[in-house]
């Protein structure tokens, strides 16, 4: 089964790696750039969640990708859950990384906040990928879809997943915490994993912890297609 990742707001896929480059050699791995972020295009102006969701879905379209395992991280996993919505012939398999927006933090203010705190529990060698990617975006449309995010219901998505996602987090991610997490489990019927002494970016600094779960749930759900197609059969 092919593997997306989608990565969070002002950055870009260079962040994703560690945990891509882990996964590779278990499954076909996709990084794709959101529009104006990374080496994607850069319109002059930032699209809301269900612009890159609509977005996305004609990429797979384009690229023959049919039954995918969608990643996404931080704002990433907020794109991811829309596409599923949109698209659940598409998606077979989802992973909500660090999702974001908590509602008790639901504002700029209480976003960015948070964002302050977990680099205050980072590993500081992500500084120079992070402060690329920014540049490359530009902190205009970093702000503009930091407002898009807090506008965003996710919960209206969450709870019409067409698939129970992987809900996988950081133990030390105060964007994402526990409580959060936990309530987006329950949610959705999923299941959730909790990397030890990780922070917000678990799929940058646990990228083997992060890849092993993700293959494990994977095939879990490979398997269940499989039971359910000999079934239909």
């Amino acid at each position: 089964m092919p593997v997306v990742f989608l990565h969070g707001l002002a950055v870009s896929h260079r962040y994703l790696m560690p945990t891509a480059r882990e996964l590779a050699d278990r499954h076909p791995v996709v990084l794709p750039d959101l529009a104006g972020f990374g080496r994607s295009d850069k319109p002059d102006f930032a699209y809301d969640v269900g612009d890159h969701a609509r977005r996305l879905a004609t990429w797979l379209d384009v690229r023959g990708l049919d039954r995918v395992c969608v990643v996404g991280h931080s704002f990433g996993a907020e794109v991811a859950a829309r596409l599923s919505v949109r698209r659940p012939d598409a998606v077979a398999a989802l992973v909500l990384a660090g999702p974001t927006t908590d509602p008790r933090a639901r504002s700029r203010r209480g976003l960015v906040a948070r964002w302050l705190a977990d680099l205050l529990v980072e590993q500081p060698w992500q500084a120079p990928i992070l402060a690329r990617d920014v540049a490359d975006a530009k902190p205009w449309r970093v702000l503009a879809t930091l407002g898009h995010s807090v506008r965003n219901p996710v919960e209206a998505d969450l709870r019409r997943l067409p698939v129970p996602p992987l809900v996988l987090g950081g133990a030390w991610d105060p964007v994402a915490p526990l409580r959060w997490r936990a309530g987006v489990t329950a949610m959705t019927g999923g299941s959730m994993i909790t990397i030890p002494r990780a922070a917000h970016n678990v799929l940058t600094t646990s990228g083997r912890r992060s890849a092993d779960a993700i293959a494990a749930y994977v095939g879990r759900r490979t398997a269940l297609g499989a039971k359910t197609r000999r079934s239909d059969g």
